[in-house]
């Protein structure tokens, strides 16, 4: 469970390219107390997972680029995934466990992470594996278990490498969307250093 402290931290996890003030971060962690959320984010600060910067008369937060930042945001992704009761998680496990990989993330996108599905709607979800796998020998350990599913599975696979092209590309696609709308199943740090690495070669959102 997280502690109260690390609410503060999640609305970074949705928009990690957006620095957010002070009364952003207090009215999307839903934090009442303005001394609390002043005094965690600089203890966020001087630990190294927070960053802040002075513009005009505003401070500016944003996580910092290190592994232990990642880390951090990456679990707390991963914990609020992983207590959504509408995921369906025994069938979520399923494919979970037709992954030979060792390294790879998975996210829940679509309606089933904005909470806009229908009984009707399918669920998609998006893998993104290490550039030295067969993204074709991944799908086809999935695909039949997807596809007798309730909720129908929907798997999309990438590598690192293919996400990061995506993110880096100026025209819309799959990959930016995901990256806007998504539950982080596991591989949290993972996907979090990819989305930065892609920021510092102009991903702004």
């Amino acid at each position: 469970m997280l502690t109260k402290e690390y609410t503060i931290l999640e609305p970074f996890t949705r928009t990690l390219w957006q620095p957010l003030t002070f009364k952003q971060v207090k009215k999307l962690s839903l934090n009442k107390s303005d001394n609390y959320v002043h005094t965690a984010l600089k203890e966020f600060v001087k630990s190294g997972i927070l960053e802040e910067k002075k513009v005009g008369n505003s401070i500016l937060y944003s996580i910092s680029n290190n592994c232990f930042a990642l880390e951090t945001i990456g679990y707390i992704a991963e914990h609020k995934s992983q207590t959504s009761k509408h995921l369906p998680h025994k069938n979520i496990q399923k494919i979970m466990d037709k992954i030979k990989t060792a390294f790879y993330s998975l996210i829940i996108t679509g309606s089933y992470s904005n909470k806009t599905y229908k009984k009707t709607s399918d669920m998609d979800i998006v893998i993104i594996c290490d550039n030295n796998h067969d993204t074709n020998a991944i799908l086809s350990e999935i695909k039949m278990e997807s596809e007798l599913m309730t909720p129908e599975v929907h798997p999309y696979v990438f590598t690192q490498a293919q996400l990061f092209e995506m993110l880096t590309n100026k025209e819309e696609n799959y990959g930016k969307e995901f990256v806007k709308n998504n539950l982080i199943i596991t591989g949290g740090k993972q996907f979090y250093s990819i989305v930065m690495e892609a920021m510092n070669n102009g991903f702004n959102g």
